[in-house]
């Protein structure tokens, strides 16, 4: 297989655990723009300090970044952050797994915010995965409980959150896609790392700011809670890495696509780290949007 479907799994596995710690720390530690900020704050040095150690080990300078490079790099980073607190509200509305599987909906409008704004193309049999994704995602954002029909299913907070953030989240994936070709090197990781280290520094001083003015004392949360979240500072460095280098080498939404084995590793975390159960309904929802990403690649 090629190399970008490895990262793209390995990128999975790290954003699976992240979201785990991410949503522990949302739990009565952090706020859901605090657990948010904590996400990119302890990422920030991990990321820069890679970049260094990279460029430094191929024994060249910084690449030149022009003013579309950094346009792409700021405009990912805050649809990356309104993204990403979606998800965190998210969590505490349904659980672990459903969550991660509506954000998943990013897959198939990356396909589209691609094609717009990159040119990224998808064959024509694609829409038909698309369509069988749309079944799931009626199935998955169904109200626990209730009765209602199809419209409220779509139009709860829930299934709203988790559209809202697969939106964004295909608005960074395509930006940040953007960036990393803009980078001047022929070396697919250094401009993963470059562009990795600008996001992370941005999204940090931007939210820095936003904090100390919106929620006084956060900051000092996000500091106190340094143990655990520092890991997610890791390993939000090391799904990062993964899916930048792969959106060097391949068109954003098949990258997500492969990434959609997320959502099995989200039901392995939902059932045996956090202690919840799955319906039968959200399994075929979940069975289903998986099916939809899976025909993306074999039929795009």
């Amino acid at each position: 297989m090629d190399a970008w479907i490895y990262l793209s799994v390995l990128a999975a596995a790290f954003q699976t655990l992240r979201f785990m710690l991410q949503k522990s720390l949302s739990m009565g530690t952090l706020s859901a723009s605090g657990a948010t900020f904590a996400r990119f704050f302890y990422a920030a040095p991990f990321a820069a300090l890679m970049a260094v150690l990279y460029l430094a080990w191929r024994g060249q300078g910084l690449p030149q970044l022009g003013a579309v490079f950094w346009t792409y790099v700021l405009i990912g980073g805050l649809a990356q952050i309104l993204a990403t607190w979606c998800v965190v509200v998210l969590f505490s509305r349904r659980n672990f797994a459903v969550g991660i599987t509506l954000k998943k909906t990013e897959v198939i409008q990356t396909a589209l915010v691609g094609l717009i704004v990159l040119g990224d193309r998808i064959s024509m049999p694609g829409f038909a995965a698309i369509v069988i994704g749309l079944f799931g995602v009626l199935f998955l954002s169904d109200v626990p409980g209730s009765d209602a029909g199809w419209a409220k299913r779509l139009t709860n907070r829930a299934a709203g959150l988790g559209l809202v953030s697969g939106a964004l989240f295909a608005v960074s994936a395509v930006t940040y896609r953007g960036a990393t070709l803009e980078v001047a090197s022929a070396d697919a990781f250094l401009r993963a790392a470059v562009t990795v280290s600008a996001v992370t520094l941005s999204q940090t001083l931007g939210m820095a700011l936003w904090l100390s003015r919106r929620e006084p004392g956060e900051l000092s949360r996000v500091w106190a809670a340094r143990g655990r979240a520092v890991w997610m500072g890791l390993a939000s460095v090391g799904g990062s890495v993964g899916w930048f280098t792969a959106f060097t080498l391949q068109n954003a939404a098949y990258v997500f696509a492969v990434g959609q084995v997320e959502v099995v590793f989200s039901l392995i975390a939902s059932v045996f780290f956090f202690n919840e159960t799955i319906t039968r309904r959200e399994m075929t929802g979940i069975a289903l949007l998986t099916a939809s990403i899976l025909l993306l690649v074999l039929l795009g």
